[in-house]
């Protein structure tokens, strides 16, 4: 082992815990697993999408050794605008950024994201594609990622995760954080039936997610 590859490794263990405390100290996140429990299989997590502290909130919930070995899908217009952000994005959080405008483009996100779970990561992923600035209006319909990665890995556990309040913590144009208490709810985990078209899973995905939504009535 390199000495830069040992000091990279311990910088992102002291990063992930950092972050983590940080974000538990700010919302007093409590993570609610309501249909699954913590575990080391591999997973896809994919959640709802209000603030660019999404992530970070969600790793926080998860046990340390697969806190370490969860990358998460982020947009490299956002994070790629300074130094600073990039740093913290791929050296710290080693988030997977892609390219949201196709025009500016250099590879294949799909491929990225296939690139990360064969070399047996966790996924973070939010399916909406962009931040949802609506949240009173339900969730945004999901993009098409989420079934492609489903259906290239159907070995890999889906899990819906619904994060709570933390467009209030982190509002859009915000940089300092809000202190509210936040929960992310884990519900069970889902893959798509034999034969299920596209449009299909990825409304009964919505649909998985949506029912975690504490707001929610309950039948």
């Amino acid at each position: 082992m390199s000495t830069e590859s040992f000091f990279a490794r311990a910088l992102r263990r002291t990063a992930a815990a950092g972050f983590a405390g940080l974000a538990r100290t700010i919302t007093g996140v409590r993570p609610v697993w309501a249909g699954t429990a913590p575990s080391a299989k591999q997973r896809i997590y994919f959640a709802n999408h209000s603030s660019h502290g999404d992530f970070i909130l969600l790793s926080s919930c998860l046990p340390p050794a697969e806190r370490l070995r969860t990358r998460a899908l982020a947009a490299a217009d956002y994070w790629s605008k300074s130094a600073v952000r990039r740093f913290i994005a791929t050296d710290l959080l080693r988030s997977v950024l892609v390219e949201r405008d196709r025009e500016k483009r250099m590879g294949d996100p799909m491929q990225a994201m296939l690139d990360v779970l064969d070399r047996g990561c966790s996924l973070i992923i939010f399916p909406e594609g962009t931040r949802n600035t609506e949240t009173e209006k339900g969730l945004l319909p999901f993009r098409s990622g989420l079934y492609n990665l489903a259906v290239a890995r159907p070995e890999i556990e889906l899990v819906p995760c619904f994060i709570e309040n933390m467009s209030r913590v982190l509002p859009k144009g915000e940089f300092l954080p809000v202190p509210l208490l936040c929960r992310v709810v884990f519900g069970a985990p889902i893959r798509p039936e034999p034969d299920e078209e596209r449009r299909a899973f990825l409304e009964r995905a919505r649909l998985s997610l949506a029912a975690l939504d504490p707001k929610e009535p309950r039948s």
